[in-house]
């Protein structure tokens, strides 16, 4: 069964086909490299965050420096450079809440995805009737007690 893909090529081919250890040292290495769905998304989620914090950090402190050399040349230029670079850091901070929301809604999707089986027991006509309220509504009250 594990060599069923290299059979069907084989047959194909009208070949023998010898698996080496080389092959299936891959395939072990392939186990290996699979992860949970939940560890890859905790990891992106710090990755992400740890990224927009640092990016946060590094452009407050090129805010100081741009004002610095804003207030000392007291260039028009350099107050623009400054305005943009306080723009960006708020953006970032807008990035660093959305990624914290999307982390969250992802959260609530496996805890909604949960599946509950019922079962009804009765007559296949007293389940249309609960399905379908107009079809029963619309019978006389004989009708449903002869049925």
């Amino acid at each position: 069964m594990e060599n069923e893909p290299f059979e069907n090529i084989s047959k194909a081919l009208d070949v023998r086909f010898e698996p080496t250890s080389e092959i299936q040292a891959k395939r072990e290495a392939f186990k290996h490299i699979k992860r949970d769905r939940e560890e890859i998304l905790a990891n992106d989620f710090n990755h992400a965050r740890d990224n927009i914090k640092e990016l946060i950090e590094t452009g407050k402190q090129a805010v100081d420096g741009i004002m610095k050399v804003a207030i000392e040349s007291d260039s028009p230029r350099a107050y623009e450079v400054a305005s943009l670079l306080i723009k960006t850091i708020s953006e970032l901070n807008k990035d660093l809440m959305v990624v914290h929301e999307k982390s969250e809604n992802i959260q609530k999707e496996k805890v909604t995805n949960i599946t509950n089986n019922s079962i009804y027991v009765g007559s296949t006509t007293d389940l249309q009737n609960l399905i379908n309220k107009a079809r029963s509504n619309q019978k006389e009250p004989d009708e449903l007690t002869s049925e």
